[in-house]
């Protein structure tokens, strides 16, 4: 079995017993031939299975090396290395291919995303606003959900929590003025730490209370129209709306205000070591993301400011 006709047979396994899209079809396929083609060059000849199977972790760096010179992304060279890894699996169990040695290859490892935080402004409005603006062609938003809306906005802003946390939050749980400084939140891996919550949060959460009303302890802070535990989509649907109709950016999102509070501390000089503990971070490198957030704003306000920018 010649090279290409390994890959024809591995497509069509694809498309007939994994119902692969037409898509992952084309971009699989445009990989294995793209690293058929790199073998010939690499070896000498046009492979076969028998070659295939004589490949080593080297064979396959040296590939990622080839199309990182040409340019692809990392993002670009890791899905490569799993279509080629998906393709000699199929050879080695469907057509009797030696088992490669490739346990301990790994692939490029894509760059964590810089979060995208919101200027200052757009965040106090987000948490001042947001249960004041409502769209003319719908029914005005109740006061509940008004209020609603802002108490938790105001959470995630002011104290950085992720929106999973604050909904996680019981009655018991309630930032109230006069209650302990710190807010107790359960994070990722069960993890608990203290926040502390500025006073106008805890006014807004003592706001919403009034309209919520009283309940058990063990109750749900914040409630949908039934009463129940607030879904995590109605929140993002009411700040998708209020980001419509005061015309913020597309990235205004409730997570975006995690990120705003962690950037906009960092920006007023706080510790990260701090901010990786109000986050609730494991690992510093995960807060240190924030870093280039901080600096890309700084370079932005020099090119604005400086007569010599330009």
């Amino acid at each position: 079995m010649t090279g290409d006709q390994a890959r024809a047979a591995w497509l069509d396994w694809l498309a007939r017993e994994r119902r692969a899209s037409p898509n992952t079809l084309e971009a699989y396929g445009h990989d294995a031939a793209e690293f058929l083609g790199f073998l010939t060059r690499h070896l000498g000849g046009e492979p076969d299975l028998a070659a295939l199977g004589e490949l080593r972790p080297a064979d396959l760096r040296a590939f990622l090396a080839e199309r990182a010179a040409k340019g692809d992304s990392t993002a670009t060279r890791a899905r490569r290395l799993a279509a080629i890894r998906g393709f000699l699996r199929f050879l080695t169990r469907r057509h009797g291919m030696a088992a490669l040695p490739l346990g301990a290859l790994r692939g490029p490892r894509p760059k964590a995303p810089i979060p995208r935080a919101l200027t200052a402004e757009a965040a106090r409005s987000i948490v001042t606003e947001a249960g004041d603006i409502y769209d003319p062609g719908r029914h005005e938003r109740a006061p509940l959900q008004a209020a609603r809306d802002v108490a938790l906005f105001s959470l995630l802003y002011g104290a950085g929590l992720r929106i999973s946390e604050a909904l996680a939050l019981n009655l018991a749980d309630a930032p109230l003025p006069g209650r302990e400084a710190a807010l107790r939140v359960m994070g990722k891996g069960s993890k608990e730490r203290l926040v502390p919550v500025l006073p106008a949060v805890r006014a807004a959460v003592a706001d919403y209370l009034k309209h919520r009303g009283r309940g058990a302890p063990a109750e749900p802070l914040f409630i949908g129209a039934r009463g129940k535990r607030l879904d995590p989509a109605v929140a993002q649907r009411s700040l998708r709306e209020f980001r419509r109709l005061a015309g913020l950016p597309e990235h205004a999102t409730p997570h975006a205000l995690r990120h705003s509070f962690a950037t906009h501390l960092l920006g007023g000089g706080a510790d990260l070591r701090a901010i990786q503990e109000l986050l609730g971070h494991a690992s510093l490198s995960t807060t240190q993301r924030y870093t280039a957030v901080d600096a890309a704003g700084l370079l932005a306000t020099w090119k604005k400011a400086h007569p010599r920018a330009g």
